[in-house]
C-alpha cells in the first residue's frame, strides 16, 4: 500500500483494464476527497463523502495526514501495489499516514454498503514530499 512507485500495467493483469488506465491517468491525483473545505500554509482539509454503492476514482497521496471516519458503512479500496482491502468502517475510526522523501500510496475507495460513507481528511503541507497541485 504505502510507498508504491511501480507502474500498475505490467502487474494488475487481473484487474479491468478501464480501471488499470484509471489508475495510471491520476499517480498525480491530490484530490484526495469530494471537497476540499480549508487549505492554509500547514494542512488542507477534506471531506470525502461516497453514496452507497459509488466508488472515489484513484487518487495519490504523499504528504501526511490523517483521516476519521464520520459514518459507518463498509468500503473496498484497490491500490497501486496490487492490494484490495475490504474495511468495515466505525464512527470515529482513525488512521494517521505517514510518507519519507519520495513515498506515495495510490487507491481509490468504493462504498460497498447501503449509506452513506463519508470522512474528514487532514492533510499536513509542511511533509516530506511538497503537496501535488489542485
Amino acid at each position: 500500500m504505502k510507498g508504491s512507485n511501480a507502474e500498475t500495467a505490467p502487474k494488475f493483469t487481473a484487474w479491468p483494464r478501464n480501471l488499470v488506465e484509471e489508475f495510471e491517468q491520476n499517480r498525480t491525483n491530490g484530490h484526495v476527497g469530494t471537497v476540499l473545505v480549508s487549505e492554509t500554509d500547514h494542512v488542507r482539509v477534506w471531506y470525502l463523502n461516497i453514496p452507497p454503492h459509488f466508488r472515489f476514482g484513484s487518487h495519490c497521496h504523499v504528504l501526511n495526514y490523517f483521516w476519521t471516519a464520520v459514518t459507518a458503512e463498509q468500503g473496498k479500496s484497490h491500490y497501486s501495489d496490487g492490494t484490495i482491502r475490504e474495511v468495515t468502517y466505525k464512527v470515529g475510526d482513525i488512521e494517521h499516514l505517514r510518507f519519507a522523501r519520495g513515498e506515495r500510496m495510490q487507491h481509490d475507495l468504493e462504498n460497498t454498503g447501503d449509506a452513506e460513507l463519508s470522512f474528514v481528511t487532514v492533510e499536513f503541507t509542511d511533509s516530506p514530499n511538497s503537496p501535488l497541485a489542485l
